[in-house]
């Protein structure tokens, strides 16, 4: 009965209420603002304990365990020692120095100087080089009555200054070059004949160099050359070499172009051989004005350079022009990384000849020949280069080339109707042929870094010739090889060797047999291949102080490296080095 007393009255407060809240009063309006945005929270979370108490008493009380311990003092009489780190035994590094001089003598009375020095200046930024090397002999060959004397002086001067952006130079260089035309067997001519001979030519080279390589920066460098070239017979050479190259990045390639202009001139104050009577001279001019534009593209591990070269020569002599292109384009893929590199090209060139060039070849030419530039139209090519291992590498190519009026020497004809002043008319001397020639060649060579001190190397060339007038590619062979190798047996100990191999060449004797008309009588004749084996061999006192032997045609074979030329023996030459600062 006292629970239901309870609910009427709240039933009354209810009603009562809900009459109230009825009633029409106007209660207004009223504007909130809200100031906090609502951002709800997240409450930490618990977790429920993975043993809860129990409040059982049946559960088993654990029983209290004290525990104690017997200590008894020990005496110790170790005492550690400090620690010390091992020190790393450095390696010093090799005192450089900045003067060499070498000196050596042999049989033959050869002999060898050689000095250089070089100066810095600014820390390092300027740079001065002298240096003279002399190679000469004075021994006679049992094979001619002639004398066979030869020297090769040169000195050269240079100066560098480089900084953060470029670098330039310039150089000097004097040369004096002695060569006897010895061409002559025994017996051939009476001894008053050869008594009467001047054999003797000498040969001077002056020229000036320049150079100019810049960073950022669109023209990229830039090289000039300047060279007076004469000999003992007034026969005189100039020649003018400008190479400038641009470089102009566009989006991700790089178009380079290359420019030339190349100039040569002089004068033989003799007529050819073929000539009976020595009348009038050979004077000679040529102008080459070129540019090469390339693109180059890189693609991961491909590298294309396409190309042309466009250039215009002119014979100024003779009033003669013609332009000519010239394809340019070269390529390299990466097989396998480093392994296997694939590579080819085509490429063309008007190649300047010169006086200068043709005595660097063939020291025995005469002072009457006749210079042209060589139209090479193309040379194109494909080979393979990598490394076998870490330490052997390879390199294998084939390639096709056509050339326009290709220089081949032969022998001069004998003309005993000439009374020039010098004796290269005895057919002891040679004359450039030019010829259109197609060649074909394989390359191949093999490096082996045994170790650090130990390398050896192997090459070896193979070429067929087809000549527009079917006659042999004249004194070239069709075949060469060598073989190298350097061994650094101990740190005072060091030797190296070389052999070379140069096949079959044919050349054509010749003589003139009627002083009206020049007519000539001709002779071809085939030279014997031959093998050439050199060898050194030092001595290191000290870091300053060496002592050296060099042997050169071991085997003392007597061959022909031209017609009629034969070298010296077995030669045999001792010197001495040393470094120093200056």
């Amino acid at each position: 009965m006292q629970k239901r007393t309870y609910i009427f009255p709240l039933l009354f407060l209810s009603l009562f209420g809900t009459l109230f809240g009825q009633e029409t009063d106007d209660i207004g309006t009223e504007t909130v603002t809200v100031v906090k945005p609502y951002s709800p929270t997240v409450s930490d979370a618990f977790k429920i304990k993975s043993a809860p108490q129990l409040n059982d008493s049946i559960v088993l009380q654990k029983k209290k365990i004290d525990y104690s311990i017997f200590s008894v003092p020990v005496a110790s009489t170790f005492t550690p020692a400090k620690g010390k780190a091992s020190g790393v035994k450095k390696t010093p590094p090799p005192t450089l120095y900045n003067s060499y001089a070498s000196v050596g003598l042999g049989n033959y009375n050869n002999a060898l100087v050689d000095f250089y020095t070089s100066r810095e200046f600014n820390r390092g930024e300027d740079l001065l080089d002298f240096g003279l090397t002399h190679n000469s002999s004075r021994g006679d060959l049992d094979s001619t009555p002639l004398d066979t004397d030869f020297y090769d002086t040169k000195l050269d001067a240079s100066y560098a200054k480089r900084d953060r952006y470029m670098d330039w130079g310039a150089s000097i260089g004097l040369q004096h070059q002695l060569y006897n035309w010895y061409g002559i067997e025994n017996d051939v001519y009476s001894d008053d004949v050869v008594a009467s001979m001047d054999e003797q030519q000498n040969y001077f080279n002056a020229e000036a160099k320049a150079h100019l390589n810049m960073e950022d920066s669109f023209f990229k460098q830039g090289n000039i050359l300047l060279r007076r070239f004469w000999d003992a017979t007034e026969s005189a050479e100039n020649r003018i070499v400008l190479n400038p190259t641009l470089e102009l990045p566009v989006t991700e390639e790089l178009i380079t172009i290359s420019a030339k202009l190349d100039y040569v001139g002089g004068n033989f104050k003799n007529a050819s051989l073929n000539n009976a009577t020595n009348t009038g001279e050979i004077n000679y001019s040529h102008l080459q004005a070129g540019v090469t534009p390339s693109l180059l593209i890189l693609r991961d591990d491909l590298t294309v350079n396409l190309g042309a070269n466009i250039v215009y020569g002119l014979d100024t002599e003779n009033s003669d022009s013609n332009f000519y292109i010239y394809p340019a384009v070269t390529a390299s893929y990466r097989v396998l990384d480093e392994n296997v590199i694939a590579y080819g090209g085509i490429e063309g060139q008007l190649k300047q000849n010169s006086y200068h060039d043709f005595v660097d070849e063939n020291p025995y030419v005469s002072p009457t020949l006749d210079i042209l530039p060589t139209d090479q139209q193309y040379e194109g090519y494909l080979g393979l280069k990598g490394q076998l291992t870490s330490n052997v590498g390879y390199n294998i190519k084939g390639s096709y080339m056509a050339e326009n009026r290709k220089p081949l020497f032969y022998h001069n004809p004998i003309n005993t109707f000439r009374d020039d002043e010098k004796s290269y008319y005895y057919g002891n001397s040679f004359q450039v042929f030019y010829d259109d020639v197609k060649t074909l060649g394989v390359f191949g060579e093999i490096n082996v870094d045994i170790n650090r001190n130990f390398s050896l190397g192997i090459n070896g060339e193979f070429y067929d010739y087809d000549t527009e007038t079917d006659n042999p590619a004249w004194n070239l062979p069709s075949i060469k090889g060598s073989v190298f190798m350097d061994y650094q047996i101990s740190d005072q100990w060091y030797m190296g060797a070389n052999l070379f191999y140069v096949g079959e060449r044919d050349d054509l004797l010749s003589q003139v047999i009627d002083s009206l008309d020049s007519e000539l009588q001709f002779q071809q004749v085939t030279l014997d291949g031959f093998f050439d084996v050199n060898a050194h061999v030092g001595y290191r006192f000290n870091e300053q102080l060496s002592i050296f032997v060099k042997a050169s045609n071991i085997a003392n074979n007597n061959y022909q490296n031209w017609a009629n030329f034969r070298v010296q023996g077995f030669q045999a030459l001792a010197g001495v080095s040393y470094k120093f600062d200056f």
